[in-house]
């Protein structure tokens, strides 16, 4: 049975950091591309970020570019999203999410799929 499951999330004020994880199993981790998605209430869920499955080229959505860092851990099937200097318009409930070979933007390609972590951040 695959299980992703996500941690980290919470109530942050506008200029903090908060780093979310998201923990593997049941699958060969090495074998996925793993990426974060996020939906606003009342909007689509859109691409924040993503990485090869040998954890280099990391891509990112232009909004958290500069700011987002994506990073995983093949040893703890682990991936992390370090977000620094949060704004408001980055509230959502944020997934993290698996993709057999290489990674894309679209939602619709990944295989697995987290529940959910909720980011709120307040002005």
């Amino acid at each position: 049975q695959v299980q992703l499951i996500e941690s980290g999330g919470g109530l942050v004020q506008a200029g903090n950091s908060l780093t979310l994880g998201c923990a593997v199993s049941g699958l060969t981790f090495t074998t996925y591309a793993m990426g974060w998605f996020r939906q606003a209430p009342g909007k689509e869920r859109e691409f924040v970020a993503a990485i090869a499955k040998n954890g280099r080229n990391p891509y990112y959505a232009v909004t958290v570019k500069g700011r987002f860092t994506i990073s995983r851990d093949n040893a703890n099937n682990t991936i992390y999203l370090q977000m620094n200097s949060l704004k408001p318009e980055d509230t959502a409930l944020y997934y993290c999410a698996a993709k057999y070979g290489f990674y894309g933007t679209d939602w619709s390609l990944y295989d697995y799929w987290g529940q959910g972590t909720l980011v709120t951040v307040s002005p």
